[in-house]
């Protein structure tokens, strides 16, 4: 699963609440907006602001962001590293129930996201050395993909708890947790240099089907 920065979507919010309410007070007059419509604008954008902190988790922040101008580049981020999660997915033989790219498409999915690949998750039973080996090599796939095509990762947060919740279960030591893992994230790094073009294809694949406002 993928997940932006929320500091940097934040900061765009605010950015465009403190904007809209300059550019009113500016422009507003010249508009022929009287003071009291102002007020109602700048108020109605204040709460806005607020609801969409406390009630959607900024979600509507981020899909305003992905509908901006630039809006694109952080959409090919997101489905990046969710190509790399399918491609690494197909190797292992890993099925995959849905892969959603941006916020949009997350919201109505009904997840609080920005990206998620998504697969039949064992809640409980231990799995086998080799199975944990497969894991640890779909699950830190996407942060692979997003290092080698930006050079550093910025989401994988869920993908690196549902990994570590998985070796919880299976009864082994962290030594041997991290061992393993940091194997299989060997494994992938070059699988995904190698598979790069495969990558690049699946990422603008995804990133065609993603819905966006006004599109």
């Amino acid at each position: 699963m993928a997940e932006q920065g929320q500091g940097s979507t934040s900061t765009l919010r605010a950015g465009l609440v403190v904007a809209g309410i300059t550019g009113l007070g500016a422009f507003g007059p010249a508009m022929g907006l009287s003071s009291a419509w102002i007020v109602v604008f700048v108020l109605g954008g204040l709460i806005a602001f607020s609801v969409d902190a406390a009630s959607w988790q900024g979600m509507g922040g981020h899909i305003l962001a992905e509908a901006l101008p630039g809006g694109q580049e952080r959409l090919r981020r997101i489905a990046v590293h969710e190509a790399g999660h399918l491609l690494v997915a197909e190797t292992e033989a890993l099925p995959v129930q849905r892969v959603l790219v941006g916020t949009l498409a997350c919201v109505q999915a009904g997840l609080a996201s920005n990206g998620a690949t998504e697969f039949v998750v064992p809640e409980s039973v231990r799995m086998t050395l080799e199975d944990l080996r497969r894991w640890s090599r779909v699950l830190q796939a996407g942060i692979a993909a997003e290092k080698l095509v930006f050079g550093k990762a910025r989401g994988g947060a869920d993908d690196r708890a549902l990994l570590g919740r998985l070796w919880g279960m299976s009864g082994h030591d962290a030594n041997t947790a991290q061992r393993e893992q940091r194997r299989a994230r060997r494994e992938i790094e070059q699988q995904l240099r190698d598979q790069r073009d495969e990558l690049d294809q699946q990422a603008i694949a995804l990133l065609e089907t993603a819905p966006r406002l006004a599109r």
